[in-house]
């Protein structure tokens, strides 16, 4: 099974992968907006980032991208990717919420995609580049 699963190729498995960490964020995100009410949406989109930047480190890098350098420094590294890619997606959010008038739940689906895209070109370059 492993020797399928690395055989496909890397942005197939990022998709999956990724649609799983999407899961989970998108899950604390929802929750923490319906706790706390949809005027607390960026708190939820720092929380659910937060969280899910845990899971997705570990998935990622076992699962796409076959991280072998030392561990603890692919993880800033990914710090730094989800540092910027948060940006996007806070920006994105707030930009689809207030100017566009979408509803919390969707815009966060359309800013954390467009996020997604970027997070992959930056694990793929910088964070989990092979030497």
């Amino acid at each position: 099974m492993k020797k399928f699963w690395f055989s496909l190729d890397d942005k197939i498995r990022y998709l999956f992968v990724g649609g799983f960490n999407f899961g989970v964020c998108y899950l604390i995100y929802s929750l923490v907006c319906l706790i706390f009410g949809d005027t607390f949406y960026q708190f939820a989109l720092a929380l659910a980032w937060a969280l899910s930047s845990i899971v997705s480190f570990f998935t990622q890098r076992t699962l796409v991208f076959e991280g072998k350098g030392v561990w603890y420094k692919e993880y800033a590294k990914c710090c730094i990717t989800w540092f910027f890619s948060y940006l996007i997606n806070a920006g994105l959010l707030e930009f689809t919420v207030k100017y566009l008038h979408f509803n919390v739940y969707l815009a966060q689906f359309i800013s954390n995609f467009t996020a997604a895209i970027f997070t992959y070109i930056a694990f793929k370059l910088f964070a989990f580049r092979k030497k």
